[in-house]
């Protein structure tokens, strides 16, 4: 369709330029007044001409009043001559002014030509077009099994090379990739030795821990060209498609010798088989049957690796993850607060950074985050600094790029009640005293009740170290936590509003978890249902249940009664420190925001001349982890 209205538009075009060319000429072929020779030597007797122009035996009369005529005379002899003859005095004959051009030449004849010729060629061009279109989407038609991967590296279009050192941390992954490199450059090394080079490398961790930037890395430190193309891009509604682009796509890669195939989301074709949507004839099977016959087919002394990227591995055929085709799996994990801090480093590069910014405490501040969602907290803050006029990124705006990124923009528009605003600063302060209270639980960063994105207030924790293993104490304090902003609300207002509703469910998760995963409950160290992922959008839709329906009660009545538990826990302490209750919302009432120096000098736990200082603490050795707790 997007090709027809194109060259519907093109004959639009061209008849328009056809019609003007009409309209141009138009007016020189208008009818004019023709006289005979002799009705001109009259008036030129009553002196009614003004001027004569004389091209060869053409004659254009001008007379006195501005109006045109045209004559002819003869061929032989001159104008004068042929007035004199006619009996035209010499005194009128002086009187009249005559003007002499030279002949069209060439032109007298070429012009007609050209006017009955030229519509004919604009035709016979717009017809050659037409064809030239029809014989392209003939020859893509035979090109639309041809896999249109990118090509990087060797010969490609890659300007700036990525090597290792643009890759901050995940230093076993890196070390796993310099053996790929070493095959790829010495490869006669290891078949010497009787060793076969891996067909295949597979990369797996979380969205933006930078996957597709260690292929490249690969391919610039092994300078091999790097042919990347997405999974999705074999799927195509005609069947054999997908089989035939990866055919062309490792003939591509064969012709050079020696390259890397990457393939990002390779789980959109590699999901297991047999459990589709339509069965074991569908489009994607037949793609990976392709794809494994041809990582079978690459010969011992071919330098061809295959190297794939997900974030789902779970979800992968058992075919594909065996040995002999993706030999290598290499796991990338978020990074730590070290790699954190090398990984801003790396993105700062080119930007004018102010002399005091503190990157270690921004790698502090966010834990969890991938190395994308680092490099958006760096370009957020030099927007910030870009948009206040700035002339360098300081660490004021690399704070506020956290909660932008966490969060969202600030929703200065969303303007509470008076009621309204009331509640919020006594629900995040409920979070903030039952979070400093609880055993186990985690210190305060932040309390706000400024909107941002979809919270109307939110409540920031600052974990003293960075956790991988969690015990049941430190749940029990979460969940004691996300009801401190219910039951703040219950204990203030005898009531409670819709804002509690996202803790409650976030509560009563953590329990369901507390006792179908982790074998937490008094059901024992048993784990309870049995997930099943859906082949179709690569989600969780549904859950085997592997048990009864009284199990299903008891279930129910332990995920019930954590709730209960975690609910006593924060009213007890609500009701305890009440008047910290009070304190803090008042506080969060008149300011919106209370940062961790404040808050640690209102409830106590702080020495009072805390509260001078305005910028944030000096970095600590151990890092942090972020948590939100919203309204």
């Amino acid at each position: 369709m997007k090709n027809l209205a194109k060259n519907i538009l093109l004959v639009l075009i061209i008849f328009l330029l056809i019609s003007s060319f009409f309209a141009l000429f138009r007016t020189p072929f208008e009818k004019e007044k023709k006289i005979p020779f002799t009705q001109m030597v009259q008036d030129i007797e009553q002196e009614r001409v003004k001027k004569i122009i004389v091209s060869d035996s053409e004659l254009a009369i001008l007379y006195s009043d501005n109006s045109k005529a045209k004559s002819r005379k003869e061929t032989e002899a001159s104008l004068s001559d042929s007035l004199l003859n006619y009996g035209v005095s010499k005194e009128k004959l002086a009187k009249l002014e005559v003007e002499t051009k030279e002949g069209g030449g060439s032109w007298v004849w070429l012009g007609p030509i050209l006017f009955s010729i030229l519509p004919l060629l604009l035709f016979g061009l717009f017809f050659w077009f037409i064809f030239r279109q029809a014989r392209t989407g003939a020859s893509q038609a035979f090109d639309f099994t041809r896999a249109r991967a990118r090509l990087f590296g060797g010969e490609g279009q890659l300007k700036e090379k990525i090597t290792f050192k643009d890759v901050a941390g995940l230093k076993e992954a890196k070390q796993e990739l310099m053996e790929i490199v070493d095959f790829l450059k010495n490869p006669k090394k290891y078949l010497q030795m009787g060793a076969r080079i891996p067909r295949g490398v597979i990369l797996i961790g979380p969205p933006g821990t930078g996957k597709t930037m260690l292929a490249k890395a690969v391919s610039s430190e092994a300078n091999v060209p790097f042919f990347s193309i997405s999974g999705s891009e074999f799927i195509e509604l005609f069947v054999g498609v997908g089989a035939s682009r990866i055919r062309s796509l490792f003939d591509q890669a064969r012709k050079v010798k020696r390259a890397i195939i990457f393939i990002d989301e390779i789980d959109s074709i590699g999901k297991i088989r047999g459990v589709g949507v339509t069965g074991g004839h569908e489009e994607r099977e037949q793609t990976l049957n392709q794809l494994l016959a041809e990582m079978d087919g690459i010969g011992r002394e071919e330098g061809i690796i295959v190297m794939g990227a997900t974030n789902a591995p779970g979800y992968l055929d058992p075919a594909l993850l065996r040995p002999g085709r993706f030999d290598r799996r290499i796991v990338l994990d978020l990074p730590d607060i070290q790699e954190r801090e090398e990984i801003l480093k790396i993105h700062c590069r080119g930007k004018p950074t102010a002399l005091n910014v503190n990157l270690r405490e921004v790698a502090e501040r966010t834990p969890g985050f991938s190395g994308a969602d680092l490099a958006n907290v760096v370009n957020e803050a030099a927007i910030f600094s870009a948009r206040r006029g700035k002339d360098q990124v300081y660490q004021e705006e690399f704070l506020e790029s956290i909660e932008k990124v966490l969060l969202g923009p600030e929703r200065k528009s969303h303007i509470l009640s008076k009621k309204e605003k009331e509640i919020a600063a006594y629900h995040e302060a409920g979070h903030a005293l039952v979070s400093t209270f609880s055993p186990g639980a985690e210190p305060i960063r932040k309390i706000s009740i400024v909107a941002r994105g979809m919270a109307a207030g939110y409540t920031l924790k600052a974990p003293r170290e960075e956790r991988r293993i969690k015990t049941k104490s430190a749940f029990l304090a979460e969940m004691a936590t996300s009801l401190g902003g219910y039951c703040a609300e219950k204990l203030k207002f005898g009531e409670i509003t819709t804002g509690a509703a996202n803790d409650l469910e976030r509560a009563t998760e953590l329990a369901r978890r507390l006792v179908k995963e982790y074998g937490m409950s008094s059901l024992g160290p048993v784990s309870f249902g049995e997930r099943m992922g859906s082949m179709f959008l690569g989600r969780e839709l549904a859950e085997y249940r592997n048990y009864s329906e009284k199990v299903a009660a008891k279930i129910d009545k332990e995920v019930e009664k954590f709730v209960r538990r975690a609910e006593e826990t924060a009213a007890r302490i609500l009701a305890k420190k009440k008047n910290l209750l009070e304190m803090v919302a008042k506080t969060l009432i008149e300011k919106e925001t209370i940062e961790k120096e404040e808050f640690e000098n209102l409830i106590g736990t702080k020495k009072s001349e805390a509260i001078k200082f305005k910028k944030p603490s000096p970095p600590r050795e151990k890092s942090i982890k972020v948590k939100i707790k919203q309204v």
